[in-house]
């Protein structure tokens, strides 16, 4: 018996002798501190700063707002790479719901689960870009937030690409410059 009490009482020592990081002195976030003079455990973070490596790209393009209204316009640059980028973000991450002519009859609609947006509706059609990228961001309804699984200019390439699929509904041959009418009617 004393064999196995003189091996039980260094493993009890060594047990109650352990510090770990919770037992060191800190602070937890927003809690009162008499360190500083406004009582605050933590200095505010001075205006006009950003985290490292992201850049204040300003309301428009990080909310899709200005002074609180949607943006009417897509407020990056728009050209070819944006919309083959939007194409390829809303074909991973849009078309399984949406599908991938945006009319909400997606995968996730034909398993049994709820119908989402119809994109080729009218109230998507006439829904400012910055509702449509907000939507994306934070989510609406039934759809989940994007912000954390696709990048902000993806974001609006992929509004870009939705107004696409809207301009490409409607279109005729007669809508396009004499140039690639020919090059169409020599693909035949």
């Amino acid at each position: 018996m004393n064999r196995a009490a003189a091996l039980l009482l260094p493993l009890l020592l060594c047990a109650g002798c352990r510090q770990d990081m919770f037992e060191e002195p800190k602070y937890k976030p927003l809690v009162e501190s008499d360190m500083f003079v406004d009582g605050r455990s933590a200095r505010p973070i001075p205006p006009a700063t950003f985290a490292y490596g992201e850049p204040d790209e300003g309301e428009a393009v990080e909310q899709g707002t200005l002074n609180g209204k949607f943006v009417a316009s897509i407020p990056i640059p728009l050209n070819e790479a944006l919309l083959q980028r939007g194409r390829e973000r809303f074909d991973i991450y849009c078309a399984p719901c949406h599908s991938r002519l945006g009319n909400g009859n997606g995968m996730i609609a034909r398993r049994g689960f709820m119908q989402p947006a119809d994109l080729e509706s009218q109230r998507v059609e006439h829904a400012p870009p910055g509702y449509i990228y907000a939507v994306i961001t934070n989510g609406y309804g039934a759809m989940p937030e994007y912000r954390n699984q696709v990048k902000l200019h993806d974001r609006w390439a992929i509004v870009a690409y939705i107004r696409a699929l809207e301009l490409s509904r409607n279109a005729r041959l007669a809508d396009l410059p004499p140039q690639e009418q020919a090059r169409l009617e020599n693909s035949r």
